[in-house]
């Protein structure tokens, strides 16, 4: 799957509706930004954008995963379908697995230096204290945000934000 390519096809879906990226954002319920990092192939939308984006602009997954229309006459292919929708799952699962990583490794950061200040005995000096309570948000940051991640919390909440786009669409048309 190129990004490249893909973000052009988006690039023309919208412009082929006469919408600019704010109009496109209202009504996808994201960012102007995200709409830009989509069309210039930095990032690629959430799968469950991706199939309101395919059901708004009347073409296939498949279609926006190759970055091109498909000739009308051509035999659908489900499982080449398939596999592309599990490749893009596989990049967002890799993005999610590094996101998840940084979290880790920042509690971990935060953890040695708390340590370290702790075992030389500085905690009771006052420059230390606010670096001690600094590092200490960190920590308890990255391990709720960790939690967040590594529990189910988070796909509720990507249901959630599914059920209001949902919703203002409705309103909206």
């Amino acid at each position: 799957m190129n990004q490249q390519k893909v973000g052009l096809f988006l690039k023309e879906l919208r412009c082929q509706r006469a919408l600019t990226q704010e109009q496109l954002s209202s009504i996808l319920g994201v960012s102007n930004r995200s709409i830009s990092r989509w069309e210039n192939g930095v990032t690629m939308p959430d799968f469950d954008l991706l199939i309101q984006i395919a059901k708004f602009y009347d073409v296939e997954i498949g279609e926006i995963l190759d970055g091109e229309r498909k000739i009308a006459d051509m035999d659908k292919q489900p499982e080449e379908t398939f596999l592309k929708i599990a490749d893009y799952n596989n990049k967002e699962k890799e993005t999610y697995s590094k996101k998840l990583h940084y979290i880790c490794i920042a509690g971990l950061v935060g953890m040695v230096i708390y340590m370290v200040i702790d075992l030389m005995r500085l905690s009771q000096v006052q420059p230390y204290r606010s670096i001690i309570n600094m590092v200490l948000g960190l920590v308890i940051g990255a391990l709720l945000t960790g939690a967040l991640y590594t529990s189910r919390h988070l796909m509720g909440l990507k249901a959630a934000k599914a059920r209001l786009l949902k919703r203002d669409a409705k309103g909206e048309k």
